[in-house]
């Protein structure tokens, strides 16, 4: 274990759950049990979660959350901290764990094709996959992370919020003919909502990003990353080392 003392877990899963609000209060006090703190989002979609605390604790909780019917193959990403990032533990219940607002996306039916970090990396050295078409990345966080950090020369739309992205999609679907188009996100959950998208308007060849930036960060580092990137909680972004701003501001 690192010297730092906080284990920071972020998952999701797209999976059918039939009453979300029967397990808001079960997992409330198993979390505070376990002494973790966050925001878990609960839908009919699935789950989103995004939970710190001492490690034993943290991989308790987890273990919970797999032992859902539908959730036991739950992958998460992992960082440390020196400083607990949340102030307490929310579970939500959302209409969709990440909202688009297009209710024909339905990713718990049969998930987006995806790339892993590694064979990105490597198209990205090679500038193209290995058919040889052109690979685009496309960026589908919010303007305001972008900034922050991204992969050098992603596209970049400046999207408020994600609920923009289809429109955006329309102005912008026919500059894709011909390519490959990479998806990617903090940690994979817009990614692939946005992948199925496309797909579903007739944009091919479209992959998301396994894992999303953090997974890229974990088994990469900083090959073709340009900044760091902006996390929704206290550590503010992470390095491609996955350091916090926070701890390395002392």
């Amino acid at each position: 274990m690192p010297d730092a003392a906080v284990l920071n877990l972020s998952a999701y899963r797209f999976f059918p759950i039939a009453d979300p609000q029967a397990l808001c209060g079960p997992l409330l006090a198993f979390g505070h049990q376990c002494e973790v703190k966050g925001t878990v989002l609960l839908s009919e979609e699935g789950i989103n979660a995004f939970v710190a605390g001492p490690e034993p604790g943290c991989r308790e909780f987890l273990a919970q959350l797999r032992a859902i019917p539908g959730c036991a193959d739950l992958q998460a990403k992992e960082s440390w901290s020196a400083a607990m990032p949340f102030r307490k533990l929310k579970i939500k219940v959302k209409r969709e764990i990440i909202r688009m607002d297009r209710p024909t996306i339905r990713p718990a039916q049969g998930r987006a094709p995806s790339v892993d970090a590694a064979t990105l990396a490597r198209w990205l050295d090679a500038g193209r996959d290995d058919a040889g078409r052109e690979l685009v990345l496309l960026d589908t966080r919010n303007g305001f992370e972008v900034d922050v950090g991204t992969f050098e020369g992603a596209l970049d739309w400046r999207l408020s919020r994600f609920t923009d992205f289809p429109h955006a999609l329309e102005q912008h679907r026919e500059a894709f003919q011909g390519k490959t188009v990479v998806t990617f996100c903090t940690g994979g959950i817009r990614c692939e909502k946005a992948a199925l998208h496309m797909a579903e308007v007739g944009v091919e060849g479209v992959l998301q990003l396994d894992g999303g930036i953090l997974r890229y960060f974990e088994q990469i580092g900083a090959r073709h990353w340009k900044g760091e990137c902006f996390v929704f909680d206290e550590r503010v972004s992470l390095d491609p080392g996955l350091s916090a701003a926070t701890d390395r501001q002392g």
